[in-house]
């Protein structure tokens, strides 16, 4: 079974960034894979897909400020977050399609 480990999470103000990673311990290659947030308080919603192609989507709240991307020699994804706002802040996960894994998630929080 593939694992899935976040990093990169953090304090931050708003209007700074962050670059999220997402290891994987097997092969990404065949997996769509996403990353989803969860505020304290609220359900965990989608933030943003990429397919084994790299076709991505995004939640409209992050379009224009998000962006997720795949390596798959590393079998990392990242979610580089440009423009943050202190509504970003939530617990960010990464899951993995093919698998219907998560991973443990990692705090970003914006400071206003």
């Amino acid at each position: 079974q593939v694992q899935l480990v976040e990093s990169g999470g953090g304090l931050v103000q708003a209007g700074g960034s962050l670059t999220l990673s997402c290891a994987a311990s097997g092969s990404i290659s065949n997996s769509a894979m996403g990353w989803h947030r969860q505020a304290p308080g609220r359900q965990r919603m989608l933030v943003a897909t990429i397919s084994t192609g790299g076709s991505t989507n995004y939640v409209d709240s992050v379009k224009g400020r998000f962006t997720i991307s795949r390596d798959n020699a590393k079998n990392t994804v990242y979610l580089q977050m440009n423009s943050l706002k202190p509504e970003d802040t939530a617990v960010y996960y990464c899951f993995g399609y093919s698998w219907y894994v998560w991973g443990q998630g990692t705090q970003v929080t914006v400071s206003s």
